[in-house]
């Protein structure tokens, strides 16, 4: 199984968007300082994650969350909360 994965900034904010196939070791290393782009932003905690079946379709839509560049249109669109 492949995953999508939100993760938000405690500290900033901010989102991250990415893909793995494992989720728990993937957030593990961004809150380790392992992931350079989110280093600088912990801790982060997951606040949204999807399930697909190949490779190709978790990356199609890990895109496509990331062409939402709006913070609000992304909370809406994946039903998170404020």
């Amino acid at each position: 199984m492949f995953y999508v994965y939100v993760l938000q900034s405690e500290a900033s904010g901010r989102y991250y968007i990415g893909s793995t196939t494992d989720v728990i070791r993937r957030l593990a290393e961004h809150n380790s300082g392992k992931t350079p782009s989110t280093r600088a932003a912990r801790p982060w905690h997951l606040v949204y994650n999807e399930t697909h079946s190949t490779l190709a379709d978790a990356r199609r839509r890990e895109r496509k969350i990331k062409t939402w560049k709006n913070r609000e249109y992304t909370r809406r669109m994946l039903g998170l909360g404020a």
